[in-house]
């Protein structure tokens, strides 16, 4: 296992897929976890405190703010949301790859503060096939669908700040791809390096 571990940031406009394909990417990668957010929106049916988000009041949100807790943060559609740095810290040096489920905002605070971070964006095939998927939810009015549409063309504009992008149409081929980028950044010789050290030094002895 590699001394420190690699920082991804997944980016997307709702409704474009962007959890199911971490959990499945999760399911299938060794050392390789998700971070879980925190965030002040009311839970959601199905939901599980600490597994999907860590739910918390808008008060305990801004101490945790203020105590400078968060690597990054936003409010989206009227919510707070996030990132423990602590968390993340403790497992990139354990050699765990991580990722972050986070929106543009988020992702371009992440950069800042650590530069080495990876970061990939997942974009839906069509618009009309975004609204189909958010509409397909059955959780949201029409007007919540609506601003979340207005939303998403801003949010997919900034697709050109990410170092990878990926077109998730179909489902499997998408989640390759995903892979795919995980499986050659490991194999980078930075990486190859440390995780190889001892047969390097055998082989150059």
């Amino acid at each position: 296992m590699p001394s420190y571990g690699t920082l991804y940031t997944v980016s997307a406009p709702s409704g474009a897929g962007k959890t199911s394909l971490v959990n499945a990417l999760l399911a299938r990668s060794r050392d390789l976890r998700v971070s879980v957010s925190h965030t002040t929106r009311p839970m959601r049916s199905g939901e599980e405190d600490g597994v999907n988000y860590h739910f918390v009041s808008e008060e305990a949100f801004l101490a945790m703010l203020e105590r400078s807790e968060f690597l990054e943060h936003a409010r989206v559609f009227g919510n707070l949301y996030g990132t423990s740095q602590i968390w993340v810290e403790q497992q990139l040096a354990s050699g765990i790859d991580v990722i972050l489920e986070i929106d543009w905002q988020g992702a371009q605070q992440v950069r800042r503060l650590l530069p080495d971070t990876r970061s990939i964006f997942i974009l839906p095939p069509s618009r009309r096939e975004l609204e189909q998927r958010l509409n397909s939810r059955g959780q949201d009015d029409a007007a919540v669908i609506a601003a979340r549409m207005a939303k998403a063309v801003e949010e997919m504009s900034h697709y050109v700040e990410g170092d990878f992008l990926v077109i998730n149409n179909e489902f499997e081929e998408a989640l390759h791809e995903l892979e795919a980028i995980i499986t050659c950044h490991r194999l980078s010789t930075f990486r190859q390096r440390e995780a190889q050290s001892a047969l390097l030094q055998d082989l150059l002895s």
